[in-house]
């Protein structure tokens, strides 16, 4: 999950939002269909990751999170103090 985190950060410091968006997609996919373990790695590692990242940056493209990662996000958020 790092990993990918790495690579979404990125393509965001790239400038590639499309493609940096595809990849919070796909995050979601896995987070919606994974076990709980799945579930867990998504939250505490990729999204902690890049919610952090883009809150450090300022970048403006949390609205871009899709639904679940988006509820997800405000929770790490409200609960971290970023």
């Amino acid at each position: 999950m790092q990993r990918f985190a790495d690579v979404t950060k990125s393509l965001i410091m790239q400038g590639n939002i499309e493609r940096a968006v595809r990849c919070l997609k796909i995050a979601e996919e896995i987070f919606n269909t994974g076990t709980s373990e799945t579930r867990n790695a998504i939250t505490n590692v990729y999204l902690f990751s890049v919610s952090t990242f883009i809150e450090v940056h300022n970048c403006s493209i949390r609205n871009l999170f899709p639904v679940a990662l988006r509820s997800e996000y405000y929770k790490q958020v409200n609960t971290s103090g970023l």
